[in-house]
């Protein structure tokens, strides 16, 4: 990431929200400075002030659309004119902000510039991992099935609704769903509706016209709108607040909607897929889901079943990510050894695939060695990031909670070989509470998947 602006406060502002963010921030105090560390590479994205002396941030733009037109230029001013933005929109900038800018929007702009500017660098290997890594993952009777049901629902128009824990491969399966369809040329765009907040998520979706809410300098298509033609992914929806799933529910049965602040009808063509790790009928009991909406969405029901229920598919999932980040890290391809694989497939794997790329990522980076052995496998569940990432699935502190005792109980569960009684013991808990435990947190043994 890098910020280009004359204002040492501003960068530095720029610089600490960003950071804190996680991203690596790069400054320049002029648009040749800029230029000239934009022509070194590696950035994802350019915030970019418009008033500097010398060069401007309007011929910055043009020589940066010209160079290297996949790089995500976000354009911020402190003189905010509506013929500028229009102007720098038409250029080619991906999103224009008056200062000071809202902070939430702006890193939602930000983390969708980003996002745009490393799928344009990596499409074509991204896809054909996609695609490898789907047809890699899995022997399992359940995985064989939900192949036969894409290729079975791909060419059809039909609604998908996508159901699993957090780890499972709900989005790839999405993708896979989009490339076997008669859109597959169109776009696939995705949206996480539990990381953009309540007050932004309409306007991602659905769009907005300039001056609709402070910042809104010009005119900007929504999700919905940039999906026409192909597929738009809904994931986590069970997090979308009820007035944004009114406007979806008018969406899958008008084909049309409004920009936030406009009156002008949109129409798009467009299919729908959604994806949660909620029970929504559970929700829709409670009063926080459309039962309406749900019914829409559940045309076609896909469940992808947790790691733990589909042992076999471990050792295939496994050596597929070993090749995979041998490749990203540039080694020479690694083997295992039996043992290693008789422990990878012992254990539940709370976190699912999600964990089990983490474990083979942190070994291949680790080991010194072309095989790699049982010494090389940290301990399994040890920290919580490592075990289903409990910090970024959780979104309440009862969630947290949850989570925390979830994983927990599993991995005792799965230490003592899913001895109830064993367990209990150990944990110093009557066996019938252990029971209920499991119950309550929707614990299931491998054996009786």
């Amino acid at each position: 990431m890098l910020v280009i602006d004359d204002e040492k406060d501003i960068r530095i502002a720029l610089r600490r929200v960003l950071e804190y963010e996680g991203y690596n921030v790069f400054e320049a105090d002029a648009g040749q400075a800029g230029l000239d560390r934009i022509a070194e590479g590696d950035l994802d994205a350019v915030l970019l002030d418009i008033k500097m002396p010398g060069m401007d941030g309007m011929e910055v733009l043009r020589r940066v659309t010209e160079s290297d037109p996949d790089l995500p230029v976000i354009m911020v001013s402190g003189h905010a004119d509506i013929k500028i933005a229009v102007e720098a929109t038409r250029i080619g900038a991906f999103e224009f902000f008056e200062k000071p800018p809202d902070r939430d929007r702006m890193l939602l702009t930000v983390r969708n510039a980003v996002q745009r500017g490393r799928l344009n660098d990596e499409k074509v290997s991204l896809e054909q991992t996609l695609t490898k890594g789907f047809r890699l993952m899995g022997e399992s009777p359940a995985i064989a099935e939900i192949v036969r049901t894409i290729e079975t629902i791909g060419p059809s128009q039909a609604r998908v609704l996508i159901t699993g824990e957090n780890g499972v491969g709900k989005g790839i399966v999405a993708r896979a769903i989009h490339k076997a369809s008669t859109r597959a040329e169109g776009r696939f765009v995705e949206v996480c509706c539990a990381a953009i907040p309540d007050d932004l998520i309409e306007s991602e979706l659905l769009g907005h016209e300039k001056g609709a809410f402070t910042g809104a300098a010009a005119r900007r298509p929504g999700r919905f709108e940039l999906a026409d033609g192909g597929t738009i992914f809904l994931d986590e929806i069970g997090d979308m607040s009820a007035r944004v799933q009114a406007k979806v529910l008018r969406v899958i049965e008008e084909g049309e909607f409004e920009r936030v602040g406009g009156t002008e009808t949109v129409k798009v063509d467009v299919r729908l897929i959604a994806a949660t790790n909620k029970d929504l009928k559970a929700l829709i009991a409670g009063g926080d889901f459309r039962e309406d909406l749900y019914y829409r969405l559940n045309v076609v029901p896909l469940h992808i079943p947790p790691l733990r229920q589909r042992k076999e598919d471990i050792p295939v999932l496994a050596e597929f990510f070993l090749g995979v980040y041998c490749d990203i890290y540039g080694l020479k391809t690694k083997t295992m050894d039996k043992r290693l694989l008789e422990e990878l497939s012992a254990h539940a794997w709370p976190g699912n695939v999600r964990e089990l790329r983490n474990i083979m990522e942190r070994m291949v980076i680790t080991s010194r060695s072309d095989e790699l052995k049982a010494d090389d496998l940290p301990p399994l569940g040890e920290g919580l990031s490592v075990g289903g990432d409990v910090w970024e699935d959780a979104r309440t502190y009862e969630e947290f909670k949850g989570l925390s005792e979830k994983r927990f109980l599993e991995k005792k569960l799965a230490e003592n070989k899913w001895n109830i009684s064993k367990t209990a013991k150990i944990l110093d808990m009557q066996r019938s509470n252990l029971y209920k435990k499991m119950q309550k947190l929707s614990i299931t043994p491998p054996e009786k998947a």
